[in-house]
């Protein structure tokens, strides 16, 4: 899977354990991840829990028959960061035939919560 020029590699996402139903990814807290006023943005988050999950479900599916998309996706912001790194972890919570559901906390360096997010991925034929 191709990562340049992508919102994953803009945002300095990297990944650090990948396996079936479990990923692992870090993200740094910088000029490219905060809002106005200096905090990680809610966003950022977002977009870091929703790339945990659809890597997570693409190690799952068959690529030669199946593709996903993110369906939904919620998050809960916690407490508020101002630099350094943001570490996400997803487990897939439901694997079915057509949808998965993962659970993605992101913690800092001490292992404080910083957000937690619920995504929902379908899981489709390809074309």
């Amino acid at each position: 899977m191709n990562l340049e020029n992508t919102l994953i590699s803009t945002l300095g996402i990297e990944f650090v354990e990948l396996g079936k139903g479990r990923v692992i990814a870090t993200m740094p807290v910088n000029e490219n991840t905060r809002q106005p006023f200096g905090f990680l943005h809610g966003g950022a988050s977002v977009a870091l829990a929703e790339t945990v999950a659809s890597v997570g479900a693409v190690e799952l599916i068959d690529l030669d028959k199946e593709i996903c998309f993110g369906l939904e996706i919620n998050a809960n912001h916690i407490k508020a960061k101002r630099e350094g790194l943001v570490t996400a972890t997803g487990t897939v919570m439901h694997q079915g035939r057509t949808t998965m559901v993962w659970e993605i906390k992101i913690t800092d360096e001490i292992d404080q919560l910083i957000c937690v997010s619920r995504c929902t991925m379908a899981v489709v034929p390809k074309r």
